[in-house]
């Protein structure tokens, strides 16, 4: 499916991201926290990825929504893959809009796998505004392997 090339850092690239993370928000599947978790991925291509999280019964081996979305993403495109901006949306169990952003891991893989330090990452704000931050403020000092 062809979608339109969007600028990553442009309103209408927020909105479309935000509202693909909510949307996979409402698959989630979190019965032990109660919270339903999507993220929304803008590949460097202009392709979007989604993922939600997915938690099972032995709590620390769920699946965070970020890490489903970009291997969407990779899955998709292949060693290609960059992500040129992305968007959390998370949730309680009515469905109330929460702030939460990644977690270490998916900042991690976030950062290894963005177009540059000025990715943008998303996440509602409820009240106010969604929340933008370029993915090294969120994760300064970034694990990087030497040589790439």
């Amino acid at each position: 499916m062809n979608q339109p090339r969007r600028a990553p850092g442009s309103v209408r690239a927020r909105k479309d991201l935000l509202a693909a993370a909510a949307e996979a928000a409402a698959r989630g599947r979190g019965p032990y926290s109660t919270l339903k978790v999507g993220a929304a991925v803008l590949s460097a291509a202009g392709r979007i990825y989604r993922g939600c999280n997915v938690e099972n019964a032995a709590y620390p081996l769920g699946a965070c929504a970020e890490t489903a979305a970009i291997a969407a993403g990779v899955l998709a495109e292949g060693d290609a893959f960059r992500i040129a901006a992305a968007a959390v949306w998370a949730q309680d169990a009515d469905g109330t809009p929460l702030p939460v952003s990644p977690c270490g891991g998916c900042r991690q893989r976030i950062s290894e796998l963005a177009a540059g330090p000025d990715v943008l990452v998303h996440f509602c704000w409820p009240g106010t505004e969604p929340c933008s931050m370029r993915i090294d403020d969120l994760l300064p000092c970034a694990f990087a392997l030497e040589g790439r």
